[in-house]
């Protein structure tokens, strides 16, 4: 029997536990994995420096970073949302963005010793949505796990999701008419911790998932999470601030199959780059509108060898222009931020042409833009956003993603460090899902922002 409108959204809203392992066994899984790879590219012609080198000193993560993340399924579905604002998938943004993570919310359930696990229904996605689920669940998990990791690390600061692409067109997109980075790998998400008067440290993450189910004959050559994680240490590498191997990475593969429930690998490299910190206005804020660069792409960084140096294609920010990128990321932000809440046109503001300037200024099919049209209050703090409403086993459903009001209209008005600096102030000062009786599920970020749902009235 299919659970009622009212179930679903009551699961949404428990705490579960996602397992995360990072080991020196994963780490040598991974190896041997990238051996394979190299191995079957001998046999099909293909050179070494067609794909690069991969990440060097990968390894696991610390202990506290490795225990259960204790998260609701909501949670887990308003991060890939928050993550994929700005993601240009069609014109009717409204339905197209970040609302893609409503499909999955009969998805989740919990298992008998508290883990969340996959239902029946998320286990049997048709034909090629099983690709596209283990993709965008990938993002969730992944991006859920990487988020504790830097929080674990810098729990006094702030952590912003920004899609690499968007960050990377400003200063690498080809030349016209294409405006885009092409097939070159790269990192699928750069994660900002940050706070005012300070420079931010950025990682850059890669996130995976899979519906590979493990035995005891499945070789380290043939799991899928270990050629994931071997495939993710060769895009990271094609991203660097300032010189070769200063910038960290998190790379993470999802076993949606695993007997213990759903679990993330996770595998880090470490870096010490810390982007400039901006003054808190007039010039070289993120107040200011940045302009394009043209930066070299290939043999960008030096390398070390045995033979001395070699020259690698990367997406290489010089040092010159860290505090140009720093400026970049954060307008990048608050478009997602904007997005999110529906800002519509406003969003436009903080991206140039290559970033989808235009895109989000013009008006999308009617019925499916995604626009500042609806206002919320949660434990008496006034919200706005946009919403959606659908239908779960026939009964209407109303979802609700939007941002404090006055941060808001801060942004509206293009002031970034000052949103920066009041979100930083305020972190603290959000309510909790238990602090919220007339919606079901509820996911509130220190940064302001919230979604929700509820079941519809009738």
């Amino acid at each position: 029997m299919d659970s009622t409108a009212f179930e679903v959204i009551e699961r949404l809203s428990e705490p579960l536990a996602v397992q995360v392992n990072s080991s020196s066994a994963l780490v040598e899984g991974m190896g041997k994995a990238a051996a394979a790879i190299d191995r079957e590219r001998a046999k099909k012609g293909i050179k070494k420096d067609v794909h690069g080198p991969r990440k060097p000193g990968l390894d696991q993560v610390a202990p506290a970073e490795r225990v259960p993340l204790q998260i609701t399924p909501w949670d887990v579905l308003a991060t890939f949302s928050r993550a994929t604002t700005l993601a240009r998938q069609g014109r009717g943004r409204g339905l197209a963005e970040h609302w893609q993570g409503l499909k999955y919310c009969r998805a989740f359930a919990g298992d008998r010793h508290g883990n969340l696990c996959l239902t029946n229904e998320g286990k049997a996605p048709e034909l090629s949505y099983r690709a596209m689920q283990a993709r965008e669940l990938g993002r969730a998990f992944g991006l859920a796990v990487a988020e504790r990791v830097i929080r674990e690390r810098f729990p006094d600061h702030l952590v912003s999701i920004i899609d690499a692409e968007i960050a990377l067109l400003p200063g690498f997109a080809r030349t016209k008419p294409a405006g885009t980075l092409g097939a070159r790998p790269r990192p699928d998400f750069l994660l900002e911790a940050w706070r005012p008067g300070e420079g931010s440290r950025i990682f850059v993450v890669t996130v995976n998932g899979n519906h590979q189910a493990v035995t005891a004959k499945t070789s380290a050559s043939s799991r899928t999470t270990y050629k994931q994680l071997a495939r993710s240490g060769e895009r990271v590498e094609r991203f660097h601030l300032g010189r070769w191997d200063e910038t960290p990475a998190l790379l993470t593969s999802t076993e949606f199959l695993a007997a213990a429930g759903v679990t993330v690998h996770v595998l880090q490299a470490g870096g010490g780059v810390v982007l400039p910190a901006r003054p808190a206005s007039g010039a070289g804020t993120a107040d200011v509108a940045i302009g394009r660069r043209a930066l070299p792409y290939v043999n960008s960084v030096t390398v070390p060898t045995k033979r001395g140096a070699a020259q690698h294609n990367a997406f290489c920010v010089p040092e010159k222009e860290l505090a140009w990128f720093g400026r970049v990321v954060a307008r990048a932000h608050a478009a997602g931020q904007l997005s999110l809440a529906g800002g519509g046109g406003t969003v436009g503001r903080y991206l140039i042409a290559e970033q989808g300037g235009k895109h989000f200024s013009e008006t999308a099919f009617a019925g499916t833009a995604s626009v500042h049209d609806a206002e919320a209050t949660f434990a008496d703090g006034r919200y706005v956003g946009t919403d959606q409403v659908f239908r779960i086993n026939g009964r209407r459903v109303e979802a609700f993603s939007g941002m404090a009001t006055d941060l808001y209209d801060l942004l509206v008005v293009g002031k970034v460090e000052e949103y920066r600096r009041q979100a930083y102030e305020r972190r603290m000062d959000w309510p909790t899902p238990d602090d919220v009786s007339d919606w079901g599920a509820t996911s509130f970020r220190s940064d302001g922002t919230v979604l929700a749902i509820r079941l519809v009235r009738e």
